[in-house]
């Protein structure tokens, strides 16, 4: 199973560009509990963290796509660096003007989610000129999917680390500032540089002409909704078995066991098309969330939650490689960024959706948001069954005499754009 991964990990780049894209990513990994803690400090109310925490995902739902079109227009270097220090700037201005005026903490706190780079959709532009061949960039795609799930595991961490160390404020402006240097040590690389979007239609629409990845799209916004349904439905379990402790084991589980999940199916070469594989991959993951309603002693939900979280992955990366198929020429990295959006917003749709249900009808009718929400992921790719096996803006055929010393032709993804 290492092979596999350390075959990627030696390739030229590659180790930077992982490093610095999750390093670059922090500042928007954390800036839900860095937003909620700073704003509990300066005397907020948690409706009000809650609200400006919203505000900045909505901002960096509509930047995300919009930003990742600038990079296939004008390249990487040229967008991702300055929105990077737009964004970082913009924190601090509302880390040292604080929540009073409330209007400038709104703006501020916009801006940050607005300006956040679309380093996630650039990387993955990115691997197949790093990795020249077809099953590295898929095993790529699955170590970011499972690098990803460590992020967002070890970010919030690192803020209580830098809330004990130091204070709210500079937990706020630290974790930006390394932000800012992932993101110049992504966009100063050589890959990064050199990239190249390929030509492309002009199109209002951009990405989301084609048909394979509006159909995508739709089914991904309900395994965010799936996810996000999770988080709300743990609470009031936790409260009748332990807790807050139990609480974040259930976190920790669900994180963990896409972890596994990932490692594992990154570490296998598969046969057959991606898009029948992710059917295949969103029906596990419904019929996994099923148990959840179960809802055993602490001990047992524990571990019915990780198996849970087992396909999360999977369905992400294999995801990855259908964006990459059916991107229209020359947008690869804004259709990256619409995935991104999709499932964050279906996630924190999820969340609002889980709650008023929680309320009226208790842990067990959350617990049955998620399996109901990845039924309904699985009907829409059954229903564009004929659109996602019809690659629009997919591969091209290029001649690669470094792959291949007979210089034949081999077919290569959207995103092996001009480098």
């Amino acid at each position: 199973m290492a092979a596999g991964y350390l075959e990627i990990l030696r390739a030229r780049h590659a180790v930077r560009l992982l490093t610095g894209t999750l390093v670059g990513r922090l500042p928007n990994a954390t800036a839900a509990i860095a937003l909620v803690l700073f704003v509990r400090a300066q005397g907020g109310t948690y409706s009000l963290a809650g609200a400006l925490a919203a505000v900045y995902g909505v901002a960096n739902a509509v930047g995300q796509p919009v930003l990742g079109r600038l990079v296939d227009l004008y390249g990487q270097p040229r967008v991702q660096l300055p929105a990077a220090v737009a964004s970082a700037l913009a924190m601090a201005v509302f880390a040292f003007s604080g929540t009073d005026p409330l209007p400038l903490a709104c703006a501020a706190v916009a801006a940050a989610g607005l300006f956040t780079p679309p380093l996630e959709g650039g990387l993955r532009a990115l691997w197949p000129s790093v990795l020249r061949r077809e099953e590295q960039v898929h095993t790529a795609y699955a170590m970011d999917a499972v690098a990803q799930e460590v992020m967002f595991t070890a970010g919030p961490l690192l803020v209580t680390l830098c809330v004990s160390l130091w204070d709210e404020r500079a937990a706020l402006l630290a974790l930006n500032a390394v932000g800012v240097l992932g993101a110049l040590s992504v966009v100063v690389s050589p890959p990064s540089r050199a990239w190249r979007s390929a030509p492309r239609e002009a199109h209002w629409l951009g990405a989301l002409r084609s048909p394979g990845l509006l159909a995508l799209l739709g089914a991904f916004l309900f395994v965010g909704i799936a996810l996000g349904s999770i988080t709300v439905a743990s609470v009031p379990y936790a409260d009748e078995h332990g807790g807050d402790a139990v609480y974040g084991w259930l976190m920790a589980a669900l994180g963990l066991g896409a972890l596994v999940g990932g490692t594992v199916y990154g570490a296998r070469r598969w046969s057959g098309v991606p898009e029948r594989r992710l059917r295949v991959l969103v029906a596990l993951l419904a019929v996994c969330y099923l148990p959840l309603t179960l809802m055993p002693g602490a001990v047992a939900m524990v571990l019915l939650t990780a198996v849970s979280g087992v396909f999360l992955a999977p369905c992400i990366a294999c995801a990855f490689i259908i964006v990459d198929r059916h991107a229209p020429s020359g947008t690869v990295t804004e259709a990256f960024s619409w995935l991104v959006t999709t499932f964050t917003v279906g996630a924190s749709a999820g969340t609002g959706l889980a709650g008023p249900v929680v309320e009226a009808g208790g842990a067990l009718w959350g617990f049955a948001v998620p399996g109901a929400a990845g039924a309904v992921s699985l009907l829409v790719l059954v229903a564009t069954g004929r659109v996602l096996a019809a690659p629009a803006g997919g591969a091209v055929v290029a001649a690669s005499s470094e792959n291949d010393p007979n210089r034949a032709a081999e077919p290569r993804f959207s995103s092996g754009d001009r480098a």
